[in-house]
């Protein structure tokens, strides 16, 4: 119980940090503590980062750092690509599906250690000065709907909020602050995960709850205390560090697959 709480918080603070983390840590934390497969730790790693995001989306819309609009409509996308990403995920072997989860967190940890410099100087979605409102073009509809639908897949076959898809995304074709993209984020993922959650439960999946309620509150407690805590570093400071950490998992990842 105490590893649970622990690996809970952890995630929690990860989760409200970046905005991203959470739910990829999510299933290694589980997997490794219970000795679980991914397929048996994605539901219960979903329905803690959904959650903790709830919680997240509801300080972020008092704090209005929440780009309502947008969330709507990336959650909109991703939502039908939930089920067939769930679907996707009973067809593969568990080390298959373990080895994609690992390189998924490469390519992830890959784009966050890259300069994003570069990035800030063109955004194809950008803010109009004058209202303080994305401008809504016939691109920036393109751009956010292919991210969610990405992000919708990805909850599925992964199990994961797919903030860690939201958060690299948004800072490359946005120019949203980096306290908006997070809050942007979490205000997604409680709409995706909830999705994905009942679509689990539609195709029987269980969620063993002695296990799934420590998880969940210590990853509330764990969001809260990285909300508190965002202001007290730089975002590409947190980027690295968890790029590096998300590095490491991945790589034993790999290893335990190859061995399964």
């Amino acid at each position: 119980m105490l590893t649970i709480l622990i690996l809970g918080l952890c995630v929690g603070i990860i989760l409200g940090l970046t905005g991203a983390g959470g739910g990829i840590l999510a299933i290694p934390a589980l997997m490794f503590s219970q000795g679980w497969s991914v397929s048996q730790a994605a539901p219960i790693g979903l329905l803690a980062v959904t959650g903790a995001a709830i919680f997240g989306a509801m300080e972020g819309f008092i704090r209005k750092l929440v780009r309502y609009r947008a969330a709507i409509w990336i959650a909109l996308m991703g939502i039908p690509m939930t089920p067939i990403g769930l679907h996707v995920a009973k067809l593969l072997p568990a080390h298959w599906l373990m080895t994609a989860f690992a390189i998924t967190m490469l390519v992830v940890a890959g784009r966050l250690l890259i300069p994003s410099a570069n990035n800030e100087i063109y955004h194809p979605c950008n803010i109009n000065p004058d209202t303080g409102r994305l401008r809504w073009t016939p691109l920036t509809v393109v751009i956010l709907g292919a991210i969610g639908m990405l992000t919708g897949f990805l909850t599925g076959l992964l199990g994961v909020g797919g903030g860690f898809v939201l958060v690299p995304a948004l800072r490359k074709a946005t120019d949203i602050s980096m306290h908006g993209i997070v809050a942007t984020s979490l205000m997604v993922i409680a709409l995706v995960g909830s999705a994905g959650i009942i679509s689990n439960l539609m195709q029987g999946d269980e969620f063993p709850l002695t296990i799934a309620l420590p998880f969940i509150i210590a990853c509330v407690i764990g969001m809260f205390s990285g909300r508190r805590l965002i202001h007290l570093f730089k975002a590409q400071t947190v980027q690295r560090v968890f790029a590096i950490f998300v590095i490491c998992i991945a790589m034993f990842m790999l290893y335990k697959a190859q061995l399964g």
